[in-house]
């Protein structure tokens, strides 16, 4: 297995050493992707990576898996549960890839406690932007190590990396709090962490003034009913959620570990009930149940990205202080009054500026802003700048896989540009796009969601490349 991880490697490499002499911006396309962004690809300006699908070594004794950057977190979790092992920080889309995680900045219900993806690695093999392969880590190379978590491709291409492990139990037992406010939902947040007794915590809020969180413990003891959400029969999770809300009371379930760690899959948290809007569809469990096969999140990405729709709904993920998440909360629900709100505790990592918890807090909150349709452009972008007005006031960052419109000079005020330039070229990354190229919207897409309906079925959708 090393020597075939090697051969691609090399392979790899000469393809990045022909761009590098050329001064080819090359992008990476591994075949898939979690970005909410229209993506678009140059036959001749691209590395596909789509090879690197490996889990190389896993080591039961250190607690650790060697993976190739695409390997998903479906496949990773399947894995490494057969050495009675699991990942400490999974994102819950089954279909994020490990080098996808790593430069996108993922994160979960366990971010509180061990940051994010990417703060879980010992070290990753890089591809530079001259061919050269380098193996950093915090203390080897550390500047590219934490320049890298969250930097979208733009410091080289990730090949692989070493993750750490924490032994796997069968259930997560899950308690189901009630929540009276925002201010509430951030108190009880605190209180849960500083108890010290949860390995997950993340909290959706229904309205102003109601909301659950929901705090798990991994466990082998069953306690209380067995609830399942990955079957087709089951019901999505958050619906499951808004269930035991309405009773007003406290809950408890015991959770199958891959079903909570990919709790959210089925219905993309609550997105998936736009598209039954857009479509005329009755929201209702039967129908779910005869479409499953395409409302999981593998699926409703490939529908945004042939269908264009991702340009008129409201999909991003914000990362700010504790201290001024309450604010920010007030603005939503003044301004946009969007329900469900999701609400995630994160441990900060001041060491990597380039990730949206890359901030001096005590505490970092990851707030989840998923809106229904705005079908006039000119109101959706406007809507998305006045988001990203807001939580500059709020000292925050956002997530970069979605839909972003800073003007230049603003993006580079919230990023220091200088720093950024200066290792990309120690690292012999000035050739690759930058991350404001990466990420700001310049074009407009046509919208056809019959399309991409049609062609999620079919089993045709697919990135657009062109030459």
């Amino acid at each position: 297995m090393t020597n075939n991880h090697k051969a691609k490697i090399r392979l790899l490499a000469d393809e990045v050493k022909e761009f590098y002499k050329t001064k080819t911006p090359y992008r990476v396309y591994h075949g898939s992707t979690n970005s909410t962004r229209i993506l678009s690809f140059k036959q001749n300006e691209m590395l596909d990576t789509s090879r690197l699908n490996k889990v190389i070594k896993i080591d039961k004794s250190k607690k650790t898996a060697w993976v190739e950057a695409n390997v998903p977190m479906d496949k990773l979790v399947r894995e490494t549960l057969k050495r009675g092992l699991v990942p400490p920080v999974i994102p819950e889309f089954p279909g994020i890839t490990v080098g996808g995680a790593i430069q996108g900045g993922a994160g979960e219900s366990s971010s509180f406690k061990w940051g994010f993806f990417s703060q879980t690695t010992n070290w990753v093999e890089y591809i530079l932007g001259n061919g050269e392969v380098k193996r950093v880590s915090p203390s080897s190379s550390p500047d590219l190590y934490f320049v890298a978590a969250g930097s979208c491709g733009t410091m080289g291409t990730i090949a692989s990396a070493e993750i750490q492990l924490v032994p796997s139990k069968k259930y997560v037992v899950i308690s189901y709090l009630p929540v009276s406010s925002f201010t509430d939902c951030i108190k009880q947040t605190q209180k849960a962490i500083k108890s010290a007794q949860y390995d997950f915590i993340d909290c959706i809020m229904f309205d102003k003034i109601g909301g659950i969180m929901i705090c798990g413990a991994l466990s082998d003891r069953r306690v209380s009913k067995v609830r399942r959400f990955s079957r087709a029969h089951d019901q999505w999770f958050y619906l499951n959620a808004e269930r035991i809300y309405k009773q007003g009371v406290e809950a408890t379930e015991s959770i199958p570990l891959v079903d909570y760690l990919f709790r959210y899959n089925r219905g993309a948290f609550w997105v998936g009930k736009f598209a039954f809007e857009l479509f005329g569809i009755k929201f209702e469990r039967f129908r779910r149940f005869v479409l499953n096969p395409i409302l999981n999140t593998r699926k409703l990405y490939q529908a945004l990205q042939v269908s264009g729709a991702s340009q008129e709904y409201i999909v991003q993920d914000l990362t700010m202080p504790v201290e001024n998440t309450v604010d920010f909360l007030n603005y939503i629900d003044k301004k946009l009054a969007i329900y469900p709100l999701w609400i995630c505790p994160v441990k900060p990592e001041p060491k990597s500026p380039l990730l949206c918890n890359g901030i001096s807090s005590k505490l970092a909150i990851n707030i989840g802003v998923w809106g229904p349709r705005i079908p006039s452009y000119d109101t959706f972008v406007s809507v998305n700048r006045d988001i990203e007005k807001q939580l500059i006031k709020s000292k925050g960052k956002k997530w970069l896989y979605a839909h972003t419109y800073y003007p230049e000079n603003e993006f580079w005020d919230i990023y220091d540009k200088q720093w950024y330039d200066k290792l990309r070229k120690k690292y012999s990354a000035s050739t690759l796009p930058s991350i404001y190229d990466k990420v700001v919207v310049t074009k407009r897409y046509p919208v056809n969601a019959r399309r991409g309906l049609f062609e999620t079925i079919a089993g045709t959708a697919k990135l657009r490349i062109h030459k």
